[in-house]
This record gives structure tokens, C-alpha cells and sequence, in this order.
């Protein structure tokens, strides 16, 4: 397939491989901000054949890894009451509350049910008017315009049993908050390509110049993120800190701008909590006041849903790149898919689970990087 398979070519990998290792003179530090990334990187061992040129730690670009525990514990309070039916996307299901997670409430006869899009959800609140039907409105700005289009067509159509429990999280403010942590180690960034095919990369472009840190808009193949490697890597080489586009394919400067309007007329910025990173001011969208009737956290009273993360999760920690999941004491002992202690460990983007299921049998092949596909968070 065009545009895929030109992609996971090991022989244009092996080249770009070589082409940073010639290039960087000395070790460089880069944080990819997406889940889909990191699982390429760790399933085909990017990391190990760039060893002594480029280190790759991995950021909070899992959305479901960054929803923190007070949000998951009050979709469980809403899921679980009789009157609601509960609509999420699949890898929610398994992510722990405080007491159990929202399979579990489906378990216990709560009606939770997997859908495809927020509209699913909406055509589902229709077709059951005596039901309140919530959403998990999880994400970044990537499934922002489709809960927006929900919300939109809901007050459009005049149907008042659907909500949404809202848990959208912007990156640019996070990229921030790394850079300003004292123990920060980051040198430059590989940005989310389907994040920025939505909202452009503009926003980007002041953090560049304000911390001197180039960041690359890169896609999730093999040979794309080992060319937006390439490309951080020049820039840091140069003393060059700008940013640049690496998947001229599908992103554009200025995004996809019917979609960007519609988040703005929907949703606005918020401070938003951040597992692992607390709460950083104006990093989340919330809905605006006349859509609040739409805010199921208000509708069904559980604002006031407060908790501490575990202690003998170092989540956090991973999601912020200070820790490698091996690293983590709990990791394959106490945490596993099984019975896991955060979401990182059962997300599909979670760098814990990337970990535990891929990293044990990669081999740090060139040759491989065609074995299997990437997959976009």
C-alpha cells in the first residue's frame, strides 16, 4: 500500500540508522510524545541500534496512561448507576480505579458498553431516551472534533439524556512542564503526527525558540520516527531549534482548520489533573457554558471525586521519562496485564505494556523493521 509500505523499508532504515550514527557526535536525548510511537520504537528496537547516538525516553503521549485516578474512579461512579448506560472505547475498560475498573462494573451488572465513536453513543442516547448515556470522552487533540461533533449534534437534535464525562488533554502545555521540571534531561521532541494533522503545529513554535529545543512533527512507522530522529538530531548537531515536519503527508502548519473550529465553538481551555505530571494550568479542554447541560460530571454530582495515586505505582515516573518500565520494582511482579497497578501496564499506547509484551522478543534487527506494523495512538 502507498505510503505504508515504503515506510518499513529496512534497507531506507538501515541508511537513516547509519546517517544519525555518522551524525551525532555525541549522545543526544529525545522524547517521543505518543504512544504509537513508543511501541514502534520498543517493538522494533529503534532504541538499542541507535545506542551511544540516541537515547529515546518516552512521554506522557499515552491519553488513556494520563487520565488520572480521581477520573477514572468517577467514570466507575457513574457507570455503575442504574439509570446510565456507559459508553467508552475498549481500552478504558481495563484501566484500575481505586476499587475495581469498568469491566468489572459491567461484571457486576453496570451497563458499560464499547463504541466506536462518541456519535455511536449519541445515536445510542436515541434510540434510549428512557437511559442516560454517557461517554468517556478521553484523549488529546486527536478525538477532540469527534466528541465535539457529538456534544454539537446533541443540543442540534434537542437530546438531553446524553453527556459526556470529559478527560481532554492538550500536549503542548505538558512539553512545557517537562522542560521546566529541574531534573529535566530532554533535548528535543518527536511531536504526535495525528495530533498536529488536527490542530497544526503553531503552538509549538514558541516553545521551540523559548527553550531552544527543536521538535519534529513525525508519524509512527519504522522509517518515519527514525527520520524525525534524524532530523532533532541535525538541528541539535547545527545549535538549531525550530520546528520541522516530518509527515508532510498528513500534517499541514495550521491543521485541519474546520476541525479546530469546531473544538474552539465546543470546548475551552481548563487547568486539567495529569497522572504524573499534577495539575497544569490551562492544559485541558472543558466544556464551554452553553454546553454545560452535556457535562456529565456536573449531571450526575461527582466533581467532588478526590484520590491519591498508589504509592507503589511509579506511573508517573514512566510517563514523565525519569523511569524506563524495567526499571520500576513493581514491573512484571506486582503489575502485570493480569492484574496491573496503572493503566500503562493495559493501555495499547502504554510504554509499561510495550514493555511486557513487545520489548522481551525485539532482536534490534534493521532488517525486521517491515516484521510488523506501527500502530498510531
Amino acid at each position: 500500500m502507498k505510503y505504508l509500505s515504503e515506510y518499513r523499508d529496512a534497507e531506507i532504515a538501515k541508511a537513516l540508522i547509519a546517517r544519525i550514527k555518522a551524525r551525532a557526535t555525541r549522545p543526544w536525548t529525545l522524547m517521543e510524545v505518543c504512544g504509537g510511537q513508543t511501541h514502534t520504537i520498543v517493538r522494533q528496537g529503534l532504541d538499542e541500534m541507535l545506542e551511544g547516538a540516541v537515547e529515546m525516553i518516552h512521554g506522557p503521549g499515552c491519553p488513556v496512561c494520563v487520565t488520572p485516578l480521581e477520573q477514572i474512579d468517577k467514570a466507575l461512579a457513574i457507570a455503575a448507576r442504574p439509570e446510565v448506560i456507559f459508553t467508552s472505547f475498549g481500552d478504558m475498560l481495563r484501566v484500575p480505579g481505586s476499587d475495581c475498573d469498568l469491566q468489572q462494573v459491567r461484571a457486576r451488572g453496570g451497563n458499560v458498553k464499547i463504541v466506536y465513536s462518541p456519535l455511536d453513543a449519541l445515536a445510542l442516547a436515541q434510540r434510549h431516551p428512557e437511559k442516560e448515556v454517557v461517554f468517556f470522552a478521553v484523549g488529546f487533540e486527536t478525538t477532540a472534533p469527534a466528541n465535539a461533533m457529538a456534544v454539537f449534534r446533541a443540543r442540534e437534535l434537542g437530546v438531553t439524556n446524553f453527556s459526556v464525562l470529559v478527560s481532554h488533554v492538550t500536549v503542548p502545555p505538558a512539553i512545557r512542564a517537562i522542560m521546566e521540571a529541574p531534573d529535566n534531561r530532554v533535548q528535543g521532541f518527536l511531536a504526535a503526527g495525528h495530533v498536529c494533522a488536527v490542530m497544526g503545529y503553531t503552538e509549538y513554535e514558541p516553545i521551540a525558540a523559548q527553550y531552544k529545543v527543536p521538535i519534529v512533527v513525525t508519524g509512527f512507522e519504522p522509517v518515519d520516527i527514525l527520520e524525525g530522529m534524524a532530523m532533532a538530531v541535525n538541528q541539535l548537531e547545527a545549535g538549531r531549534h525550530e520546528v520541522e515536519n516530518q509527515y508532510v503527508r498528513s500534517v499541514r502548519r495550521l491543521g485541519t482548520e474546520p476541525a479546530r473550529a469546531l473544538v474552539a465553538k465546543v470546548f475551552e481551555l481548563a487547568d486539567r489533573p495529569w497522572r504524573g505530571l499534577g495539575e497544569i494550568k490551562m492544559s485541558g479542554l472543558a466544556l464551554r457554558a452553553e454546553f454545560a447541560a452535556y457535562d456529565a460530571e456536573t449531571k450526575f454530582g461527582v466533581s467532588d471525586i478526590k484520590v491519591t495515586e498508589p504509592a507503589a505505582c511509579r506511573a508517573g515516573e514512566v510517563l514523565t521519562g525519569r523511569l524506563k518500565p524495567p526499571q520500576c520494582e513493581a514491573f512484571g511482579t506486582l503489575c502485570t496485564p493480569e492484574r496491573p497497578l496503572g493503566a500503562p501496564m493495559v493501555s495499547t499506547e502504554g510504554a509499561c505494556s510495550a514493555y511486557y509484551n513487545i520489548a522481551k522478543y525485539r532482536t534490534a534487527d534493521a532488517d525486521a523493521v517491515v516484521s510488523a506494523p506501527a500502530r498510531p495512538s
